[in-house]
Formats: C-alpha cells, sequence, structure tokens
C-alpha cells in the first residue's frame, strides 16, 4: 500500500463520521441554511424584489419566493451575466456554468466562491465514504481518469464561462494532481470523437485505477482502448482498474454492456452532480439510493410530480417527504438559485438518512393521451423484459405515434440492441406488459382500445451517437433523453432504422 492509500483511512474516518452526523441532523441544518441564504442575499436585487427581510419562516418563504425555472429566473440572470453585481448573490459569480437548455438555448448557471468548494467536497466525501466502508484504498495510488470538457474557459464581462466540468478541472486537489488524466492539451480538445482517440493512446499503457464519466462515453472510450490495443476486455488493458465512478444518466441501461466489456467486477459509486449543485452521491455499496447531500449550502423543497405546473403546489421540506413518492426537487443555494425547478424528479428511498433516487425529469415524459409515463418507468420496463429475454440494450428512447397510417396510436421505442431478441414482437409484448404494470393510466389506454401495444423500431449500430453528434452534443455532459412528448426526436432518427 502506498503513502496515499495510508494516509486515506483515517481521512476517511473523520469524513465520514462528520457526513454521518449532518445525515442525523438533516432536518434542523436545512432550517438553518434557508435562514442562511436569505439572510445572505436580503441586500441583493433579487432579496429586496421578494422582501428577503421580512421572511422568517418557510411559509413566509414560500409566499414571496415562487417557483421559478430558467426562464422566469432569465431577467436576473441576464443582469448579472451582462456584468452587474449584487443581483441573485452578493458581488458577481467567480463562474458561469454554461449547459445546454431544450427551450432555453444556452443557460448560463451561477457558481460562487461560496458553492464552489461543495462540488469539489462532494465528490470527495463520495470517494472516501467508499473507502472508508470497504477499506479499498488501492485505487487512490494508481492513475485516475476523468472524461470531461474542456477546462478553457472564455470570458464574458469579467467572469469565466465554461462547462462544469471544465470549471471543476481546475480545482482538482493538490495530491490528485499527478495521478490524473489526461494531459490538459488533450483535455482541452473539442471535438469528442478525436479527443477519446487522443485518451485512449494517451492512457492504454498506464496503471489505471480508477475512471469516472458518463456510462455512454465511458463505453465509448472502452471501445477505442480496445481497437487500438486489440485486448478483448478492459481487464487486460488495465488490470489494477477497480472503481468507476459515474453520474448525470440511470447506470442500469447501460450496466451490462460495461461490465461484459470489462471482463471483469468492478466496484461502482454514483453521483449526482448538476450545475445547479453537487445534489447526492452514494455513501455505501449495500444500501440502495443517494445520500442528499443536506449540508452544502442548499436549501431543497420538493413538489409532488404529478402538482408541479399547478398554480399553487404543495412545497414540502424534509421532514414532510414520504418514501416512494415522484417528487419534482427545487434548490436555493448560495449560488443564488431561488426555489430553482432544476427539472428532475427524485423519490425517497429512505428517511434515516435521507437517501434518493432519481427518477426522471419534469419534461421528458410521454402523456399524449394522458398517461404521463416517465422515465423510470420505460426504464423498468425495458430492463425487466431484457434480462429475461438475454437481451442487450446499448441505447433507446420512446415517443408517441399519434397520427399512425392506419390503425390506433401507439408508443413507439426507437432501440440499438447489442444482441437482438429472438423474437420482436413476443419481446415487445413483454415490455408492454411490464408497462402497464407500472402505469395504470397507459394500462387503462391498452385495455379500453384507446392505444395499441407499444412498437419497437430497432436501430441501426451507432444510431445515437450518430444522432448526438449531427445536434452537437456528442460527450461532454450531453445524454440522450429517455422520452419525448412530441416527434421532434423520434423524425430524426428515422433515417438511422433498421431497414
Amino acid at each position: 500500500m502506498g503513502l496515499k492509500g495510508l494516509l486515506a483511512r483515517p481521512f476517511a474516518a473523520i469524513i465520514a463520521a462528520r457526513v454521518e452526523r449532518d445525515a442525523r441532523q438533516a432536518i434542523q441544518l436545512q432550517e438553518a441554511i434557508m435562514q442562511q441564504l436569505v439572510q445572505s442575499a436580503q441586500n441583493t436585487a433579487f432579496g429586496k424584489d421578494h422582501g428577503f427581510a421580512t421572511i422568517r419562516s418557510h411559509a413566509d418563504f414560500i409566499s414571496q419566493v415562487p417557483i421559478r425555472d430558467y426562464e422566469a429566473l432569465r431577467p436576473y440572470i441576464d443582469r448579472m451575466v451582462k456584468g452587474e453585481e449584487h443581483v441573485l448573490w452578493p458581488g458577481k459569480p467567480l463562474y458561469l456554468a454554461k449547459t445546454s437548455g431544450t427551450t432555453s438555448g444556452v443557460k448560463y448557471i451561477p457558481l460562487t466562491k461560496e458553492s464552489i468548494p461543495n462540488h469539489i467536497q462532494a465528490a470527495r466525501n463520495a470517494l472516501l465514504l467508499y473507502i472508508h466502508e470497504t477499506g479499498k484504498t488501492q485505487f487512490v495510488d494508481g492513475k485516475m481518469i476523468f472524461l470531461q470538457g474542456s477546462p478553457v474557459l472564455e470570458k464574458k464581462n469579467g467572469i469565466d464561462v465554461g462547462r462544469l466540468s471544465g470549471i471543476v478541472y481546475h480545482f482538482v486537489p493538490q495530491y490528485l494532481q499527478r495521478n490524473r488524466m489526461p494531459g490538459y492539451e488533450i483535455n482541452c480538445i473539442e471535438d469528442w470523437e478525436e479527443k477519446v482517440e487522443a485518451i485512449a493512446t494517451e492512457t492504454r499503457n498506464e496503471p489505471m485505477t480508477l475512471i469516472s464519466g458518463i456510462p455512454p462515453w465511458v463505453l465509448m472510450y472502452f471501445e477505442r482502448l480496445l481497437a487500438q490495443t486489440g485486448k478483448t476486455h478492459i481487464k487486460d488493458v488495465f488490470p489494477d482498474f477497480s472503481l468507476f465512478v459515474y453520474g448525470g444518466v440511470n447506470y442500469a441501461p447501460y450496466r451490462s454492456r460495461i461490465e461484459e466489456i470489462i471482463g471483469k467486477p468492478v466496484d461502482a459509486i454514483e453521483t449526482y452532480p448538476a450545475s445547479e449543485g453537487f445534489i447526492a452521491y452514494q455513501d455505501s455499496q449495500k444500501e440502495p439510493g443517494l445520500l442528499l447531500n443536506v449540508n452544502a449550502g442548499m436549501f431543497y423543497e420538493f413538489v409532488p410530480a404529478q402538482e408541479v405546473f399547478s398554480d399553487n403546489p404543495p412545497r414540502l421540506t424534509l421532514k414532510d417527504v414520504e418514501i416512494g413518492e415522484n417528487y419534482a426537487i427545487l434548490i436555493s443555494s448560495n449560488a443564488g438559485l431561488w426555489a430553482y425547478n432544476i427539472g428532475d424528479t427524485v423519490k425517497f428511498v429512505s428517511k434515516n438518512p435521507y437517501r434518493i433516487v432519481v427518477s426522471g425529469r419534469i419534461k421528458h415524459y410521454i402523456s399524449a393521451f394522458g398517461e404521463h409515463v416517465i422515465g423510470e418507468e420505460v426504464e423498468y420496463a425495458l430492463l425487466k423484459a431484457a434480462a429475461e429475454a438475454q437481451v442487450d440494450i446499448v441505447e433507446f428512447t420512446v415517443a408517441p405515434q399519434v397520427n399512425p397510417q392506419s390503425g390506433l396510436p401507439y408508443h413507439e421505442w426507437f432501440v440499438e440492441f447489442g444482441t437482438e431478441p429472438g423474437n420482436m414482437s413476443d419481446f415487445a409484448i413483454k415490455v408492454d406488459q411490464y408497462l402497464q404494470e407500472k402505469n395504470i393510466y397507459y394500462r387503462d389506454l391498452i385495455t379500453g382500445k384507446i392505444l395499441k401495444p407499444l412498437v419497437i423500431t430497432p436501430m441501426q449500430r451507432d444510431a445515437f451517437r450518430l444522432y448526438m453528434k449531427s445536434k452537437g452534443k456528442l460527450g461532454g455532459q450531453n445524454k440522450v433523453p429517455r422520452l419525448s412528448n412530441d416527434r421532434q426526436i423520434a423524425d430524426e432518427l428515422i433515417q438511422w432504422t433498421v431497414c
């Protein structure tokens, strides 16, 4: 065991005790954070406009600070982007994290000197809690790769602007610098295919122990490694590879393919980072769900997902949530976000401590006929059928077909298979049965002859990568939407269907 491994265990024990203490005091911490945030921002433009000086309780906060998405908050963000101080938070933000919105074009999410450390500490804590629970430290002495966006930043009215992963690149602790790959020049390559090729070339002979990234892009990296080396499995390229850290998408659809290509069991840690804040991370290899980051300058509210678009939806705090309910998550933070709907839905799987799973996106659903099918349900249906049929799923998305050439409307599933089912019709029937099992509204539409059972449209190899490339969204933090309530994505995918 190297020096870093020896030092990691006592440090991990300290952090684990601190995280456990915070988890026990989650409700009190959240109440205190709300008060601290409001007090800190009461002299900002937003604070004055919303009477922060008079807020004394969560009820006051609800009555004075409405729920906002990016478009609703945009008038304040635009002022901030132009260089105005004291708009959403005291002073100017240190950075603007640039993200791509589905309706807003480019979005700019502020990062402040108070909020930046929370992103770094949460990522660190996820690794330290893994060490504390498992005792495994070998990975800290080897090389670590983080597949991320370019660290090159641009200036906008005196504020550095870049992708979140590129901004965070500049804050990697010094003790990890010598272990981190790829090098700076390769990380700055903008073209994702060129970048992955260069990363594979640079890393293929290194003692890699930890690999981190969004699963579909890690899979692309693995494929390039095998193509360059002629090896059969990643274990043959990196025999000491022992820990996979991922986030951004549900790992389940990619798990079988990634485990197959690695060729050996590898521990995994799931994280839930967003430009708006590092919301949760996996704290245990034994317990389900991700530990909510309750002491990181963020105050959370939870709105029952079915009521999020109501005029006055209930806004719950931690003490009010229930296990198994689907909630839209709102964030108020020391980055200057206020009752901000980040667009994700979560479910609690534990309240002692508070652990969540990400269940989908508010805007990623199908309800063309009132069924309100969500991402969690389609993933369940497809993966359960695939496991039974021993079918390998590479990627997929679902859209409604409202105006078919003949017959009843239906849901169309565009699926890229690694291995196809022997009988596609039987497989589609199974998927449909499992979707009905999860969603009673969809079942009623099928049994009531409003919809016919779903249709699976097989896709060509690399169809979704080609689609993402055509949209300029290959790699980085970009993800394929699991569901759409219209045919925009579906109609573009048609060109890559199996003839």
